[in-house]
Order: structure tokens, then C-alpha cells, then sequence
């Protein structure tokens, strides 16, 4: 007999020792980042890079990517419907951001509350400035090969989201449909959780794929943009059957979700069919193509 739905009632907390407590989601960030550090330091060895690039390259992706998803959740999704609408120069605002008056609990990471959106950028920023402070071999040709590592810590993170029981779609009459118990849910919903987490999976077998067996790093900006695509496409998608996470976004066309990742999508694109066919390895460019420097003719006498 078939099940009509799942019922879903894990315990977020992996185990307690005295009063610290690990929770499911925090042990699968740390997995993901470890993970991805595998993934890119085989990939930097691969193409004798100092070893050096490496560390410094986690050690300013991990804080950006904290920090940016930090913000990224407080200032993109903490918007709250005022008691009292509030009027300047003659624009009503019904909602409100609470860390706009108390920035210092923006640091109050125990509360929870972490967007991707914004640990994109945060990875964003990190990279420009590991790039401009140690590589200096393009900011794009670090992308190339650090999302293929960014894709599985993307896939632990979503399993993270399953394990909080946080973060699913709307109603469904699918059999693979959730009831979120802890959540307080009574009917199946969509676990899109799982669905993120697959499109995470099928992006980095793409890159890894396009790496190995297509040497597509060579054309810079086309792995980085094919992960956008990957990533941020099927967001955006995604987020049609996804619940809203806050109550401002209901009277929205787009939720905010898929707002911030429009620009992902068109940076994408933009990498994919016009910059990469621009920006090819030395070693890639085609012999006809390149400029044959002429000997300069001596002067007569």
C-alpha cells in the first residue's frame, strides 16, 4: 500500500552536551563548508595553485557568507506591519525594520535567521576582495571554481532547512507530500526543502562535469554562470509553490525570494553567452585568432 504522505516530526537538535546544544542545521552549514573545501582544494590542485590560495580564499568566503546571510535575512525579510503607519515626505509606510532602530541586535545570531540571497553577496564582496588581495586572476575566475563546491554546501544547507522542519511549500495532495508536525502543520505540504536540495545536487554534477570533462574553466565565466542559471533560475521557479516566509509578502506579484533573484539570473546569462565567449585562457585561444606580431622593419641608412 501506498503512502498518501509523509509524516515529518525529526528533532532539530543532533544532541546536547550539559547546556550546549548542536542542532541539525548548524552541523550540516559546517558539513557543507567543509565539503566544499575538498571540492575546491582538489580543483586548485589539479591546476598546481599554491596551496596558500586556498585557505585564505575559506577563510574570507566563510565570513562573508556568515555575515552577508545575517544581514541578507534582517534587512530583506524582518519587515513588520507597523501599529501605526508612518508618513515621510508624503510616502506611508505600513511596515517597518526593527534593526533600523537597534542595529546592535543584528549580532544576535542565536536568534536565527539566515537568507541566502544574502550570503550571496556576502560571498560576493569576500571574493572581490580575495581576488584583489591574492590571486589577482580575475574575480569571476575565482567563481569558477569555487561554486562547484558552493553547490553541495547549498544541498546540506536545504537538508538543514528539512531537519528544522522550517522553509516548505504550500498544500499537496502528492504522495511524497510533508506534514510538518513541529511546524504545527495538519496537512501535506510541499517539501521543497528536498526539492532545493536536488537542484543544488544536479548543479554541481553539471560543473564538476563541465570541469573535468569539458575543461570549461578555461572559458572564464562559463561554470559560474551555468551555477547561477543552476541556482538562482530554479529559485525563482521554485518559489511559486513555496509558502511566503513573511507576512509582507503577501500582497506581492513576486515574493522577495524571487525578487533578489532576478539579478542572479540575468548575471547568468550574461556570463554564459556573451563574457565567456570574450574571456578565454591564453593557452585556449585559437591560433587564427591571435594577433601575429610583425617584426618592426629596420631603418635604412
Amino acid at each position: 500500500m501506498l503512502l498518501n504522505y509523509i509524516t515529518w516530526n525529526v528533532n532539530p537538535e543532533l544532541f546536547s552536551i550539559g547546556p550546549l546544544t548542536v542542532r541539525w542545521y548548524g552541523a550540516l552549514w559546517a558539513l557543507g563548508i567543509f565539503l566544499c573545501l575538498l571540492i575546491v582544494s582538489k580543483l586548485y590542485k589539479h591546476e598546481k595553485l599554491p596551496d596558500t590560495w586556498i585557505d585564505k580564499q575559506f577563510l574570507y568566503v566563510v565570513i562573508g557568507a556568515i555575515v552577508g546571510a545575517r544581514l541578507g535575512h534582517c534587512l530583506f525579510y524582518e519587515w513588520h506591519l507597523l501599529a501605526k503607519p508612518v508618513e515621510i515626505l508624503g510616502i506611508t509606510f505600513k511596515y517597518g525594520n526593527p534593526y533600523l532602530a537597534k542595529p546592535w541586535e543584528l549580532l544576535y545570531i542565536w536568534q536565527g535567521g539566515l537568507a541566502s540571497h544574502g550570503g550571496a553577496i556576502g560571498i560576493i564582496i569576500a571574493m572581490y576582495y580575495y581576488n584583489k588581495n591574492v590571486t589577482r586572476k580575475g574575480f569571476i575566475w575565482g567563481f569558477d571554481r569555487l561554486v562547484i563546491g558552493v553547490a553541495i554546501t547549498g544541498a546540506c544547507i536545504r537538508l538543514g532547512n528539512l531537519m528544522n522542519s522550517e522553509i516548505y511549500g504550500s498544500a499537496t495532495s502528492l504522495p511524497w507530500g510533508f506534514i510538518f508536525v513541529r511546524d504545527g502543520q495538519t496537512e501535506p505540504m510541499h517539501p521543497t526543502q528536498i526539492y532545493e536540495m536536488l537542484y543544488c545536487l544536479v548543479t554541481f554534477a553539471v560543473t564538476w562535469w563541465m570541469y573535468w570533462k569539458k575543461q570549461a574553466y578555461k572559458k572564464i565565466g562559463m561554470i559560474f554562470g551555468v551555477f547561477l542559471l543552476g541556482i538562482f533560475g530554479t529559485r525563482f521557479l521554485l518559489e511559486f509553490i513555496k509558502l511566503n516566509q513573511e507576512a509582507f509578502e503577501s500582497g506581492m506579484w513576486l515574493n522577495m525570494g524571487q525578487i533578489l533573484s532576478i539579478p542572479f539570473i540575468v548575471w547568468g546569462l550574461y556570463l554564459i553567452f556573451f563574457y565567456s565567449k570574450n574571456h578565454i585562457q591564453p593557452d585556449e585561444i585559437p591560433v587564427e585568432t591571435q594577433k601575429v606580431r610583425q617584426p618592426k622593419p629596420k631603418k635604412q641608412k
